[in-house]
């Protein structure tokens, strides 16, 4: 039998691997039909391209249609907790559950919200 050495990057890269398959074991899977019916709070600002806030400072809004799915969830969740500190997102993402933010996720993330600013 030969002495099988793991290289210590294949190590770490198999361990993030494994926690990153883990971790997606108990996120809620999103359904667009679903989140599409939960979208007025979000058409208002970004539903508008181009559209700028002035609270609490000139802001320009981001377009959501065709941003990654896992990126609206961390986003909304980084609101949700305050590590992001704009107030109309926080308090919107307050009364989301992970369901309704899987949901907005998967909605914008799909293929008929990328193309609908034709």
């Amino acid at each position: 039998m030969t002495d099988m050495k793991l290289h210590p990057a294949l190590g770490m890269m198999l361990a993030a691997a494994l926690i990153t398959a883990a971790g997606g074991l108990h996120a809620a899977s999103g359904d667009p039909v679903a989140g599409k019916q939960k979208t007025s709070m979000c058409a208002g600002c970004h539903g508008i391209g181009g559209y700028k806030t002035a609270f609490p400072e000139v802001y320009s809004v981001p377009k959501l249609g065709g941003q990654h799915a896992s990126y609206i969830v961390k986003a909304l969740q980084a609101y949700k907790s305050g590590e992001r500190s704009h107030p109309s997102m926080r308090a919107i993402a307050a009364g989301l559950s992970d369901q309704d933010m899987a949901d907005l996720a998967a909605y914008y993330a799909a293929d008929s919200v990328k193309s609908a600013g034709k």
